[in-house]
């Protein structure tokens, strides 16, 4: 449960709720920051497994402080919180390999969650960002879908859930290793790249189909 953590958020009362609820839980907040110079100096001195950053900072946003984690290969897992509902942002988020996307005012209630995800190299997206982004709006199925197995988009039914490996393996009695050849063959057939996030973006879009 020690995960090392790094805060950021230029907001004290967000800052300062969001690290009390988390050292009360049991994780290990190694530095807290207000801006986001701050907050990246933090991430490249203690190399923190997680980052939780609010994308909005003076000085560096969230995002760009995810983009400079993943040119200068660091391993720290970046979640972004935010009162943002723009697509671009999301989308950006996703290109720099952002593993947590959660709204704030959900921030308390969805942090560990989230974590617990992150930890496991799963990523975490606020169901409110993916039906925000992914209204419902009649579009057709996918032809794509029928080169599923029946295995296979029960799988990725519950990864659109946000169930992990382990949860996905519990649940239809198979092992961890078979999920995760399903997980290999359905972004090969569906043709995604191999970013983490990848698979579950497709099947959260796709999540009225399956």
């Amino acid at each position: 449960m020690n995960t090392s953590i790094v805060i950021a958020d230029d907001h004290p009362l967000m800052l300062r709720g969001l690290t009390d609820f988390l050292t009360s839980k049991g994780f290990n907040i190694v530095g807290s920051a207000n801006d986001g110079n701050s907050a990246y100096n933090l991430i490249v001195k203690h190399k923190p497994e997680i980052a939780i950053l609010d994308i909005r900072m003076p000085n560096r946003t969230g995002l760009e402080i995810a983009e400079a984690c993943k040119k200068n290969k660091l391993p720290t897992k970046v979640i972004l919180i935010t009162f943002d509902k723009e697509e671009e942002l999301y989308d950006k988020a996703k290109a720099f390999d952002v593993y947590g996307y959660i709204f704030k005012e959900f921030a308390i209630e969805e942090i560990e969650t989230c974590i617990a995800h992150v930890v496991n190299g799963n990523p975490y997206f606020s169901e409110e960002i993916a039906s925000y982004l992914n209204p419902s709006d009649g579009s057709q199925r996918p032809e794509i879908l029928d080169t599923l197995t029946k295995s296979e988009l029960k799988i990725a039914k519950l990864i659109s859930e946000n169930k992990t490996s382990q949860e996905i393996a519990d649940e239809l009695s198979i092992s961890v290793r078979t999920v995760d050849k399903h997980r290999s063959n359905m972004v090969n057939k569906l043709g995604l790249d191999n970013k983490p996030t990848a698979l579950y973006l497709w099947t959260n879009t796709n999540k009225i189909f399956l």
